[in-house]
């Protein structure tokens, strides 16, 4: 089918036949509309984890499973041998969307607002892999169009689902660490290559793959294993670097707990490449091999907050109250909310909340437990969005929360864009010594309600992003 047809249909498909949950029909309606019919897209690696979450339920059926990468998906083609097998996943639209109540997309983060949308707008409940999207504007896109046809939604952000983050908020509303001026977040990511060359080198596109779709809206290039399956996140044009790819974990607990909304401005600082001496390397098409991030925001209960984001093996300052031998965080990282009255860290994922200094616990009664638990904490994070689709109740990570979220993640990430920008100076060529400008090196002011950066207009390009001809988001 032709992009342009499939998005005119797409755009018309609110009106096409869905299966029904049974909170729609009564509480005495019986299967079939007591199992989620579902289409999955991006089925192996961190796919196929999602699919096993899903199942487990015992509420799923696979109608059809999808994935440019044959090698990529075949432990998973075999476990669920009845599910009709796509690589384009306009395919699953155009024949299955009669058959399907709701979708699941973990493909590369460059793909994932054009597979859902059209299918969100006809109305299938959606659960989409962190970051939500690749850039603010889907984002936003995404939310919206959530809103507008009422479908059940979440972000692949397990620990939205965990006892960890009920618990902090609890703690930090009840007024023991008193009003938070500031969060320090950091984890151990970037675990694939960043700060790295675009790879040049033509190689020949490996059995089974479609390189074409795998590449989907973004710029036509040759195929090179640099890219794959998962060094892709450290490229800008398919991933969202560190940042992206473990700030929705992260920062899900002090968004969640402190309501912050949209940022009020970012700003950057990144790791430079060299490569010679004297000799500054220009490798603007991946993400930097560390970066600190500031973001700002304004909250009714809080007043300004800063958060602060560590990434690349760079960590925050270690607290005064933190005894000798003591750590913050876990191996993978951790958030530091600093308040008027005291400390309190958690782990990654929000686990172990606990305060500073450690002999405070001593004497602390937690609050009682108030916020709803989700049964089996971050494993229950897919049966929260089944059992959201099937009887109506709320999701741990629905768009309306995960969306804004996510901008303020992908906020960050336009900051360290802005950071990296360059431009030669006159007379200057590619090996002279201080050969740049870098008008990008500043605080980066965002009218969110708006989407607008206010202070440097160059910034706006990077608020929506760039499509392939014939691949265009509508």
């Amino acid at each position: 089918m032709q992009r342009r047809k499939f998005i005119k249909n797409a755009a018309a498909a609110s009106t096409v036949f869905s299966i029904v949950p049974s909170f729609v029909m009564g509480k005495n309606h019986v299967a079939p509309s007591d199992t989620l019919y579902m289409g999955a897209f991006g089925v192996g690696g961190r796919g196929a984890g999602v699919i096993r979450g899903l199942n487990d339920t015992g509420k799923v059926k696979f109608v059809t499973l999808c994935d440019v990468d044959d090698r990529r998906a075949a432990s998973t083609y075999e476990q669920y041998p009845d599910a009709k097998r796509y690589k384009d996943y306009r395919k699953v639209y155009d024949k299955h969307l009669k058959d399907i109540d709701a979708i699941m997309v973990a493909t590369p983060d460059h793909m994932h607002a054009s597979i859902a949308l059209p299918f969100m707008r006809a109305k299938k409940h959606a659960y989409v892999e962190k970051p939500l999207t690749h850039n603010i504007n889907e984002a936003r896109l995404m939310t919206k169009v959530a809103q507008e046809h009422g479908i059940v939604t979440q972000m692949g952000n397990q620990g939205a689902s965990s006892d960890g983050s009920r618990e902090a908020k609890e703690w930090i509303d009840s007024g023991i660490i008193g009003k938070v001026y500031k969060v320090d977040c950091w984890t151990n990511r970037p675990v694939w290559p960043q700060g790295v060359p675009a790879p040049t080198e033509k190689q020949r596109v490996p059995k089974g793959l479609d390189w074409d779709l795998w590449l989907g809206v973004a710029a036509q290039r040759d195929y090179n294993a640099a890219y794959l399956p998962f060094k892709w996140r450290g490229f800008w044009d398919f991933g969202t670097g560190a940042l992206g790819d473990m700030g929705c974990h992260i920062m899900e607990t002090p968004f969640s707990v402190l309501g912050l909304g949209y940022p009020t401005e970012a700003e950057a600082s990144c790791t430079t490449n060299w490569v010679g001496d004297f000799v500054e390397a220009d490798y603007s098409e991946s993400c930097p091999a560390s970066s600190i991030v500031r973001l700002k925001f304004n909250t009714e209960q809080h007043g300004d907050i800063a958060l602060n984001w560590y990434d690349g093996g760079l960590m925050p300052d270690l607290p005064d109250e933190l005894a000798d031998g003591e750590t913050i965080g876990d191996g993978g990282g951790g958030s530091v909310f600093y308040g008027t009255k005291g400390i309190l860290v958690t782990d990654t994922y929000s686990r172990n909340a606990r305060l500073l200094p450690s002999k405070n616990m001593d004497m602390f009664k937690a609050p009682a437990p108030y916020l709803k638990r989700i049964d089996g904490d971050v494993e229950g994070h897919q049966r929260n969005f089944v059992e959201g689709c099937l009887n109506g109740s709320e999701t741990s990570s629905d768009f309306k929360k995960s969306g804004p979220l996510t901008e303020a993640v992908l906020m960050g990430n336009l900051a360290i864009k802005a950071f990296q920008y360059k431009k030669l100076k006159e007379g200057k060529k590619l090996g002279d010594w201080d050969p740049f400008d870098y008008p990008g090196r500043r605080k980066i002011l965002w009218d969110g309600a708006n989407m607008k950066v206010t202070n440097w207009d160059m910034a706006n390009e990077w608020v929506k992003g760039k499509y392939r001809k014939g691949w265009e988001l509508k």
